[in-house]
C-alpha cells in the first residue's frame, strides 16, 4: 500500500514539475521550477501565548491546546446528558419488576 502511494506521489511531482516550464533558460532548470508545498505542515499557532496540554494546567482552558479543548467540552457535554437520562429515569424499570413480582403467585 505504501509502495501505491509513493508511485502516485513521485507521478504526481514529476507531473507538476513538467508542467512548471520557466520562460527564461536558467542555470539550474530542476530547482528553479521545484516548489516547495508544505500543505498541513504549518507547526501550530506561533502568535499569542503557547499552547499547553489540558492536564497541565486544567483550570485555564484558553491556555490549552485547541483538539484538547474540543475533547473535554464533548466529553463533559456527553457525561451531562448520560447523567441526566440515568437521573430522569432511574426509577421506571424498578417499578414494572414490582409489578411483574406481584402478578406471578
Amino acid at each position: 500500500m505504501a509502495a501505491w502511494a509513493a508511485a502516485a506521489r513521485q507521478a504526481a511531482t514529476s507531473a507538476r514539475l513538467s508542467s512548471l516550464k520557466p520562460s527564461a533558460p536558467c542555470p539550474t532548470p530542476g530547482a528553479a521550477t521545484l516548489i516547495h508545498r508544505r500543505g498541513l505542515a504549518s507547526g501550530g499557532e506561533h502568535h499569542g501565548q503557547p499552547k499547553v496540554n489540558f492536564w497541565e494546567d486544567p483550570l485555564s482552558p484558553s491556555k490549552w491546546k485547541e483538539e484538547h479543548f474540543v475533547i473535554v467540552s464533548v466529553t463533559g457535554w456527553g457525561l451531562l446528558f448520560y447523567g441526566g437520562y440515568k437521573y430522569f429515569t432511574r426509577g421506571k424499570n424498578d417499578k414494572k419488576e414490582e409489578k411483574a413480582k406481584e402478578s406471578s403467585p
